[in-house]
């Protein structure tokens, strides 16, 4: 058993778990963040897309213990109270999901995308850095002009986080 201490959407957390527990796994199972899925446990889908001091990462990936110490963003931590982040919005605007199961993922990996590359994102771009994010319903085309528009309209702090 580890004693671990994260940061998660703004809060201090400690837990005792096992080493070879996932991050995935300490989300959903022992904080019961449940918006962050797990779609297919080996880091194809990125249904599981969280922000680990600030870049997206695949959370099937990391062991709680390798995030010890560091500041996790889930997807219920990047609305503002009531007023969802650009990136929802977006995504409810245009149409950019059916099922929802991969959304909360294509947001995380979204915004970091917006934060890395900023004015010079291109549809390109994007569709070639969502390629580690499946979905299954939408054949993308609206959710790149999710993105895309989400894009216009974060300022650089929501970017950032």
């Amino acid at each position: 058993m580890a004693r671990i201490t994260l940061t998660v959407n703004g809060k201090p957390v400690s837990a005792e778990v096992e080493d070879r527990t996932l991050l995935v796994h300490l989300l959903r199972d022992h904080l019961g963040l449940t918006g962050t899925h797990v779609g297919c446990d080996t880091s194809q889908c990125g249904a599981c897309t969280v922000h680990i001091d600030g870049r997206a990462i695949k959370s099937c990936t990391v062991l709680v213990g390798q995030a010890n110490g560091t500041s996790i963003t889930t997807i219920e931590g990047i609305a503002n109270g009531d007023e969802l982040h650009p990136m929802q919005a977006a995504f409810r605007d245009n149409h950019g999901l059916q099922c929802g199961f991969c959304t909360p993922g294509m947001i995380m990996a979204s915004i970091d995308i917006v934060r890395r590359h900023g004015a010079g994102l291109t549809e390109d771009i994007l569709r070639q850095e969502l390629e580690g994010n499946i979905c299954r319903c939408t054949g993308y085309h609206n959710i790149v002009k999710s993105v895309l528009d989400a894009a216009g309209r974060m300022t650089t702090a929501q970017a950032a986080e």
